[in-house]
C-alpha cells in the first residue's frame, strides 16, 4: 500500500469537529458489517484528526497460545503491507499498542524516537496518538495515529479520537451482538432439525405382543438427545429391544444414535445373537468414530411365548427386575461399551419372565438426575418409584417414574437425557 497523507482536520473548530463526529457516527451506525465499519471509520478518521498512518487493531484471545492475546489489524491506513502490520506480534504491555492494550489508557508520543516504548513500524513516523477501545470496562482494541511530524498531537485531538473510539466500541458491540444472534439462530435451526430427525428415528408405537405390556419413552432436554431406544419384530414371537445412551449430547451424540440403529438394524435382519451383533456393530463404530467417543447399550431377544429374555449389556445401567411380591434387584452383567475398543468379546445374559414380573432398562439421566442440593435420584429411589406403580400398565408406570423424577429434580427438564423401556410380563 503506498504512503498515506490526509491532513484535512487542519484548521477545524472543535464544534466542526464534532458535527463530523456526529455525521460519522449516523454513517457507520447504518451498517453490521464489522469490516465494513472499521474501514469507513477509516476512510473519514482524515476529516477530524491528522494522520499519515493509522490503524484499528482489535485483540483476539487464543488461550492455546504462549501469550494469549494477540492484535490483529482490522483496517489500516499509510503502511507498506506485511505480516507483522497485519499481526503484529506484541505481547500485552510491550510498544505503544500493548501498553495501551494493557493500560486501558490514552497515549500521546510528541517524539517516538525518544520513546523507548516505541515500536518501530513505518520510518517516516515522528510522533504517535493511541486510544484504547473500551466494551464492557473491557480493552477490546486500540486506535492508532501516526504522523510524519513532530509533536502533531494535542490533547484536543485526543479527546476527539477518544469521542469517536467509543463510538466505535459501540457499534462493535451491536455487531457482535448481531452475530451472535444469527449464529444463536443458525445453530438453533440446525438443532431443531436434528431433534426432528431424532424423533423420526424412534419408533412411532409401542410394540404388542402376547403375554407382555410393553412401553418406552425418553424424557426431553432441552438440548438434542444422546438417548435411543428401539424395538424390531424379528420373528412372530421374538421382539428384538434396544436401549442405548452415547458419550455427549447435541448433535454428535445424536449422530452416533443414528449410526448405532442402522448398523444394529442390519445386524438383527441378518438374524445374528444379540452377542455377535454387539461385537459386530462395536468394531464398526471402532473404525469410524473418534477417539474418547463410546456408546453405552443393552440389546436383547424378548421370546414372548417362552416369557424369556436372551441379552448382551455394552456397559450399560443394569437392567431392574422387579417380581409381583416387590422383591427386586439390578441385573450387574455387563461388557465394555460400544467403539471403545477394537474387537471387544460380549457375553450373553438370560432373564426368564415370572407373571407379573416387571424389567425396566433405563439410561443414567435417570438415576443421576439431580435435585437443588445437588443430590442425586439413584437407583434405590428409581427402584421404589417403579416398585410403587407396579400394578399400573407399562405407559402409566413410565408417567409414574417421570412424574417422580421430575418432582425430586424440581424441574421440567432433566440435566441429561433420560430414557425408559419397561417390559411387564402379564
Amino acid at each position: 500500500m503506498a504512503e498515506h497523507s490526509t491532513h484535512p482536520a487542519k484548521g477545524l473548530s472543535t464544534v466542526d469537529k464534532l458535527r463530523l463526529l456526529l455525521d460519522i457516527t449516523k454513517t457507520i451506525s447504518r451498517s453490521l458489517d464489522l469490516d465494513e465499519v472499521l474501514n469507513l471509520v477509516m476512510d473519514t478518521l482524515g476529516s477530524l484528526v491528522p494522520y499519515d498512518a493509522a490503524g484499528i487493531y482489535l485483540i483476539e484471545l487464543h488461550p492455546e497460545e504462549k501469550d494469549p492475546y494477540i492484535f490483529k489489524s482490522k483496517a489500516i491506513r499509510g503502511y507498506q503491507i506485511s505480516f507483522e502490520l497485519i499481526e503484529p506480534r506484541l505481547k500485552m504491555g510491550e510498544g505503544f499498542l500493548g501498553t495501551v492494550a494493557q493500560t486501558g489508557k490514552a497515549l500521546i508520543s510528541a517524539d517516538v524516537s525518544k520513546d523507548p516504548r516505541y515500536f518501530p513500524a513505518r520510518a517516516k513516523t515522528r510522533s504517535e496518538m493511541l486510544a484504547p477501545i473500551i466494551s464492557n470496562d473491557r480493552v477490546i482494541g486500540v486506535f492508532d495515529l501516526e504522523s510524519d511530524r513532530l509533536d502533531a498531537y494535542s490533547e484536543d485531538d485526543l479527546s476527539v479520537l477518544q469521542l469517536l473510539t467509543s463510538q466505535v466500541a459501540i457499534i462493535i458491540e451491536k455487531v457482535q451482538l448481531h452475530e451472535e444472534v444469527v449464529e444463536k439462530k443458525r445453530i438453533q435451526a440446525q438443532l431443531d432439525i436434528a431433534r426432528q430427525v431424532q424423533l423420526e428415528l424412534l419408533p412411532a408405537t409401542d410394540p404388542v405382543a402376547d403375554n407382555f405390556d410393553i412401553s418406552a419413552y425418553i424424557f426431553p432436554t432441552e438440548d438434542v438427545s444422546g438417548d435411543y431406544y428401539d424395538w424390531v419384530q424379528v420373528f412372530e414371537d421374538q421382539i428384538g429391544i434396544v436401549v442405548a445412551d452415547a458419550v455427549g449430547k447435541g448433535i454428535p451424540a445424536a449422530l452416533l444414535m443414528s449410526f448405532l440403529r442402522a448398523s444394529l438394524r442390519s445386524s438383527i435382519q441378518a438374524g445374528y445373537a444379540p452377542h455377535i451383533a454387539m461385537a459386530r456393530v462395536g468394531n464398526l463404530l471402532n473404525d469410524s468414530i473418534d477417539d474418547n467417543k463410546f456408546i453405552t447399550a443393552i440389546y436383547g431377544i424378548l421370546d414372548t411365548t417362552n416369557k424369556t429374555f436372551v441379552f448382551s449389556n455394552a456397559g450399560h445401567n443394569p437392567p431392574l427386575l422387579i417380581k409381583a411380591d416387590g422383591e427386586y434387584r439390578f441385573v450387574e452383567y455387563g461388557d465394555l461399551p460400544l467403539g471403545m475398543f477394537k474387537d471387544t468379546h460380549f457375553h450373553q445374559h438370560f432373564i426368564r419372565f415370572e407373571e407379573g414380573q416387571v424389567m425396566v432398562i433405563y439410561t443414567d439421566g435417570i438415576t443421576e438426575a439431580t435435585n437443588p442440593s445437588g443430590e442425586e435420584y439413584g437407583q434405590e429411589r428409581f427402584a421404589k418409584r417403579v416398585l410403587d406403580a407396579i400394578h399400573l400398565p407399562a405407559k402409566e408406570m413410565i408417567d409414574h417414574v417421570r412424574k417422580g423424577v421430575a418432582d425430586f429434580a424440581e424441574s421440567k427438564f432433566l440435566d441429561d437425557d433420560g430414557t425408559l423401556f419397561i417390559v411387564k410380563a402379564i
